[in-house]
């Protein structure tokens, strides 16, 4: 069975709620859920009620491993609640010329946000982690898209401000949300640039429906 057809039958068999599955999406972000429902899978979402590590008050530690701490934590508690499911969490970092962007605080944040990231090159982090039923084993991932924003004037960016909410993403912009205003080049994952790495998840979810054993 090639990896296409084979992806196909085992994404029929998520969207069908099996018991095998029904996973469990630690984290409220309307987008990471229309990844997976766009994928097929069956779901259903609870909130971590972790507070995220920001990068200023943990300096010494890199975008990367904050990212991934940062989703352990929220995989965790949420798996603590839920120890016979499936948990999967993430936790997405913009970093431009060692500088890490969060959500902003505001639209003045914002407006400033997107006026730092304007005409340079950043890097969008995205950390997953999947915690299995019995909470012995996970899975880990760091993924890393670089993206080329545009040279934007400040109507570019109040203008797409006024457009698109973005309190609640990092970097104060949404690809899938006028990215093209904004984005001129793509380089790597899209769905990671969203917040969730579907080449990667995908594949995990793939070997829950089949029970393959885990390395």
């Amino acid at each position: 069975m090639n990896n296409l057809f084979r992806r196909a039958c085992l994404t029929r068999e998520l969207g069908q709620g099996s018991g095998v599955l029904r996973l469990i999406l630690a984290s409220t972000s309307p987008r990471r859920a229309d990844l997976l429902r766009e994928s097929g899978i069956s779901f259903h979402v609870e909130r971590p009620e972790v507070e995220e590590w920001a990068a200023a008050d943990f300096p010494e530690v890199s975008p990367g491993d904050l990212a991934r701490v940062n989703a352990r934590r929220k995989a965790k508690a949420v798996a603590e609640r839920h120890p016979d499911k499936p948990v999967l969490a993430a936790d997405t970092l913009v970093v431009c010329e060692s500088r890490v962007l969060g959500k902003p605080a505001d639209e003045k944040m914002a407006e400033q946000m997107l006026g730092w990231l304007s005409g340079r090159t950043h890097e969008v982090i995205t950390a997953t982690v999947l915690i299995l039923p019995g909470g012995k084993k996970t899975r880990e991932a760091v993924v890393r898209t670089r993206v080329k924003f545009r040279n934007l004037g400040l109507e570019d960016v109040r203008s797409y401000l006024r457009d698109v909410e973005v309190l609640d993403k990092a970097g104060a912009y949404a690809l899938q949300d006028g990215g093209d205003r904004i984005v001129e080049q793509v380089e790597g994952s899209r769905s990671n640039v969203i917040g969730l790495p579907m080449e990667t998840v995908l594949p995990w979810c793939e070997d829950l429906v089949a029970e393959e054993p885990l390395p």
